[in-house]
């Protein structure tokens, strides 16, 4: 039995694991990343994680075949440097070579979105897949491609931000300063923005109420309130999920992939959310009338994604 190590470096957390060659989470450990800091006391608390989950594991890094990282930002994969990662505060930052210096192993490292969808690529909703593209609705809309088995990431390794295609050239601002992005309204934080608005302009939403009872508006909020009869909140969600097709819609047609599969927290709605979302891009999808069009599912491992594609980007590599 072959086993990886596979660390999420987000701006909140850390996160490593252990992973076997049948994509099997063994341990985890983690810490809070604590930012902002050098980026050498970052790398040394991932590899103290990394060496915890193989000791939890029951393993010794001597039985590790290598270390994958997944990092927010522009991460050159030929150099192992984190070129720049805004959340992070790194540039130019030879990240591979920070966590050489504490574990003698092969350090891989790539961008956090693009280790997910390799992930679900090879463990998860796209495993089986030739070509597929991952897309994430969190704080933002993540996006990770995979073209004949291979990460794609461009010529630069700034490739697959699908969240900054426009789909609005006149929509608000987004923080890429660009107008309108998609990840401006698919994204959760955009849905509560949305949701916010609505709010303003309706004072007797029954969104007022689920707020007033949770204490804060979520990307639940709307979809809650809809299924309460709420005129308000059903525009907003309507809304929502004709931007989401539009963004699905355009990925389609770039890439037309195997398997599109989105993941997320906004994702649990279920049917509410996916069915019209589906019954949009079916219609607008170019290739609407192909015997053989993208199959749309929900991404299936969650926060284990980023893990499991860490983990295996040695094998990616080879």
């Amino acid at each position: 039995m072959k086993y990886y190590i596979g660390i999420d470096l987000g701006g909140t957390n850390i996160v490593a694991a252990v992973v076997d060659e049948n994509y099997n989470i063994l341990a985890k450990a983690s810490t809070k990343t604590n930012r902002p800091r050098p980026a050498e006391d970052i790398a040394a608390d991932m590899a103290a994680m990394a060496c915890k989950a193989v000791e939890d594991a029951g393993l010794t890094m001597e039985q590790i075949e290598w270390v994958g990282v997944g990092t927010p930002g522009i991460a050159n994969s030929a150099t192992g440097i984190v070129e720049f990662s805004g959340n992070l505060g790194f540039e130019n930052t030879p990240l591979a070579e920070y966590i050489r210096r504490h574990i003698d192993k092969p350090v891989y490292i790539e961008n956090d979105a693009n280790a997910a969808a390799y992930g679900e690529y090879v463990a998860g909703a796209a495993k089986g897949a030739k070509n597929a593209v991952c897309i994430t609705l969190g704080t933002g809309v993540g996006g990770g491609i995979i073209i004949n088995g291979k990460i794609y990431a461009g010529s630069n390794f700034g490739g697959a931000e699908i969240g900054h295609t426009v789909i609005n050239m006149d929509g608000p601002q987004c923080t890429c300063g660009r107008r309108g992005c998609f990840e401006v309204y698919s994204s959760a934080t955009g849905l509560i923005r949305m949701t916010k608005e609505k709010m303003e302009q309706v004072p007797d939403s029954k969104m007022h109420a689920i707020t007033a009872e949770r204490g804060k508006v979520s990307a639940r909020t709307a979809f809650d309130a809809m299924r309460q009869g709420d005129a308000a909140a059903k525009e907003v969600v309507d809304f929502y999920i004709r931007a989401l097709a539009a963004g699905i819609t355009n990925t389609i047609n770039i890439f037309q992939p195997d398997v599109l599969c989105i993941g997320g927290g906004v994702c649990n709605e279920g049917d509410p959310l996916l069915l019209p979302m589906k019954e949009l891009v079916a219609k607008e999808n170019f290739t609407r009338n192909s015997a053989k069009n993208a199959k749309i599912v929900i991404a299936e491992l969650g926060n284990d994604a980023g893990l499991i594609g860490a983990a295996f980007l040695g094998a990616a590599k080879e």
